[in-house]
């Protein structure tokens, strides 16, 4: 059987779901999760910076309080819409990896390895981004630390990895608490300002919106910061074949995590415009550190900054943690340097770790972790149009293989979902031509590299 064919027929997909047993006597991973940890890696790869910046770019152009929440809700319904989609996926092909499972089963090696490629240099990029913002933060918390931004953000990024080392029990362990301690501190932010916040005048009357197109355009792009807010409510689908009982616990973990981060949302946000009018909100680059402030005095913004290292600590064990299954599985499916495919005893793929680690601190110290980051979040938004299309073409061609889960309104739901998804990526494209040009010479330089793994990759053994 071909590389090519080796995912056509329900028979295959079963042998492929089993194959991690055993490659090569190098360790597999090993399933020990369950809902918990995959609502924590949710939490975790979600909640970061972003829903402390974006509500002021939101307040910019929507200056309605209801229009400023109802975003928010809007924002959470695509993401649960999407996470019905993705159960069927994750539940039905419950291999660790991410997007590159579902893009090599659906439509081929090469199909495969872009995504996967462009995911692992996306987490990578990823986590020096957020690792630099943690050590900027960490100045601002502690002075003293000011000129140390660099080191901060590479010593976080390797301590993370080495508590990761020893297996994935102590993984989940740290993505269980910082999730947990994350999640705790915006409910207690959340209440505190409900409970200390003095009650607003009665606004006056509201300034004219400008209408037709200019509002629409005002719309989308408020609608567009929100969608890249929740982006990250799919991680449990880089763990399936770790997950105790994915038909199960994947689609509960997705979902639950959706609307756990909905809630949070939505709350943080009722919350800023109880504390502050949205006219002070608008623009503010930290906006719920400008309302802890008005709320809580001099101390509001170091609470803020506290929360905010908290939240990207979180972050960062996540984007280990899927970076390092995402080439791991590439491995293991000859699309990757063999030698990658090598998991320790407790579970831990750890010369994929270790790549991974190395990637981000590259882009540490050489400051290209933005640019890589912002070329490739095209790939995400691709991801999902993706993702929606192989839900249609693997119920046409494996109609027979199990399913433990169904996506909801099939196929009226996943055709929503598809084209939302479609649009979502036209403008993007449309919003950032520069790096989405970067972003498809990324895939057209991801070829030769394919070719070359191809070439080289050894046979499997007998």
């Amino acid at each position: 059987m071909t590389d090519e064919t080796i995912f056509t027929t329900p028979q295959s997909a079963q042998a492929v779901d089993s194959a991690p047993a055993a490659v090569h006597g190098r360790g597999s991973l090993l399933r020990v999760l369950g809902v918990g940890f995959g609502l924590a890696v949710i939490i975790g790869n979600t909640i970061g910076a972003g829903i402390l910046r974006t509500p002021g770019e939101v307040a910019g152009n929507l200056p309605r309080v209801w229009m400023f929440i109802g975003v928010w809700i809007l924002g959470g319904l695509y993401a649960l819409l999407g996470a019905y989609q993705i159960s069927e996926l994750g539940a039905m092909v419950p291999r660790s990896g991410g997007y590159y499972v579902f893009a090599r089963r659906a439509l081929g090696d090469f199909a495969g390895f872009a995504i996967g490629w462009a995911d692992w240099m996306a987490q990578c990029g990823t986590t020096a981004a957020v690792a630099i913002v943690i050590g900027e933060y960490t100045g601002e918390l502690f002075p003293r630390f000011n000129s140390y931004t660099v080191d901060i953000a590479v010593y976080i990024t390797v301590g993370v990895a080495l508590l990761q080392w020893r297996g994935i029990a102590w993984g989940s362990l740290v993505q269980n608490l910082t999730s947990s301690l994350k999640a705790l501190g915006f409910v207690a932010l959340v209440s505190g300002i409900f409970f200390l916040a003095h009650p607003l005048p009665a606004p006056p009357p509201p300034t004219e919106m400008a209408g037709g197109l200019s509002f629409l355009v005002a719309l989308l792009v408020a609608l567009q910061a929100v969608i890249y807010t929740y982006d990250g409510w799919y991680g449990v689908i880089y763990f399936g074949e770790e997950v105790k009982n994915p038909g199960r616990d994947v689609p509960r973990a997705m979902i639950g995590g959706v609307l756990s981060i909905m809630a949070i949302y939505v709350l943080v946000n009722l919350a800023l415009v109880y504390a502050l009018p949205l006219t002070e909100l608008s623009g503010q680059k930290l906006a719920v550190g400008t309302a802890a402030n008005a709320v809580f005095g001099r101390h509001g913004m170091t609470i803020i900054l506290a929360l905010a290292v908290l939240s990207m600590i979180s972050g960062i064990n996540a984007y280990h943690l899927m970076a390092s299954r995402v080439v791991y599985t590439m491995a293991r499916d000859r699309l990757f340097f063999p030698q990658v495919a090598v998991a320790n005893k407790g579970g831990t793929p750890t010369v994929a770790l270790f790549l991974s680690t190395v990637a981000a601190v590259v882009f540490i110290l050489s400051g290209s972790f933005n640019f890589v980051a912002s070329v490739l979040a095209f790939f995400f938004v691709a991801d999902y149009a993706m993702a929606y299309a192989v839900v249609f073409i693997l119920r046409r061609r494996e109609p027979a293989t199990e399913r433990p889960y169904r996506a909801w309104g099939y196929p009226w739901t996943t055709g929503l979902a598809l084209f939302l998804s479609l649009a979502f990526l036209a403008g993007a494209i449309a919003g950032d031509r520069r790096n989405s040009l970067y972003a498809v010479g990324v895939l057209a330089l991801s070829y030769p590299l394919y070719l070359a793994f191809k070439l080289f990759r050894k046979k499997p053994a007998a």
